[in-house]
């Protein structure tokens, strides 16, 4: 099955509200088989499963709430378990349409969560999440902004077993004790202008996933990301080890389709 899968894509955020069929049609026309289409706060829930009904096989939905909440930059917040509750009878309601749990995780960033109460809150959150994944059988789509030891380190406590650590920023050596634990990681475009280059050069392509992060982490910063952009994680990780384009491209799409079991279901090729 030849063609990218983008593991984590924001396709309910504002920034597509008025040209999403061209971003979507432009995508595959990239070669993409699949978008996986993540939430941030139950706001975004019922959109994304419009867009999952209306791209069939194609936009394939997580639900999940995210450590940050509220609107960028100003109003943004850490998560509270009542975040959580808001979420759950949807996420319930639409569990059998649902790819994955997501996104989820921890954000330690200072002005997101600077005590140990929010933090510990996030914590909770992020466990109650991780036990819906199970009752599910779902597999999880984490966040883990500054806080990427503690986010493997909770995801192990609760026996979490299948993982994507998207965007991870933490150590490449803390990362590797994700890969001994079996999780993917998923390289968004701006790796290209990231600090995270060592990461990519350190984990085995065994582990690796692509993803966009749209509207977000783009190859040009602050310019608006879009699925199409997915090869350029490709070509990058392709040029860092030595390998052609067409063999990253392979081995992506298969630890994608061994990560999220019901992509095979879901997918119309």
């Amino acid at each position: 099955m030849s063609g990218f899968v983008d593991c984590h894509c924001h396709l309910a955020a504002p920034d597509f509200q008025t040209d999403i069929d061209e971003v979507i049609e432009e995508s595959k026309k990239t070669g993409i088989l699949a978008l996986v289409a993540v939430a941030e706060h139950a706001g975004e829930f019922e959109r994304l499963i419009e867009l999952s009904n209306k791209y069939s096989g194609f936009v394939l939905p997580c639900l999940g709430v995210h450590p940050v909440q509220g609107n960028p930059p100003q109003d943004q917040r850490s998560a509270t378990f009542e975040d959580l509750q808001n979420a759950l009878p949807l996420i319930e309601k639409y569990k059998d349409c649902l790819l994955a749990i997501g996104e989820v995780g921890l954000d330690f960033t200072p002005r997101i969560a600077s005590t140990g109460v929010q933090k510990n809150e996030q914590k909770k959150v992020f466990i109650e999440q991780i036990e819906i994944a199970k009752q599910f059988d779902l597999p999880l789509n984490v966040h883990s902004r500054s806080a990427g030891r503690p986010t493997i380190n909770l995801l192990k406590e609760q026996g979490a077993q299948k993982v994507l650590l998207h965007a991870f920023d933490g150590k490449p050596s803390v990362a590797m004790e994700g890969v001994k634990a079996g999780f993917y990681f998923s390289i968004p475009p701006s790796i290209i202008r990231s600090e995270q280059q060592k990461l990519v050069k350190q984990l085995p392509l065994e582990f690796i996933c692509l993803e966009t992060d749209s509207p977000a982490l783009g190859p040009v910063k602050q310019v608006r990301n879009e699925p199409k952009n997915i090869s350029v994680s490709c070509q990058y990780i392709a040029q860092i080890k030595g390998l052609s384009v067409e063999n990253v491209m392979e081995v992506t799409t298969q630890n994608a389709f061994k990560l999220f079991p019901k992509l095979q279901k879901f997918i119309r090729i």
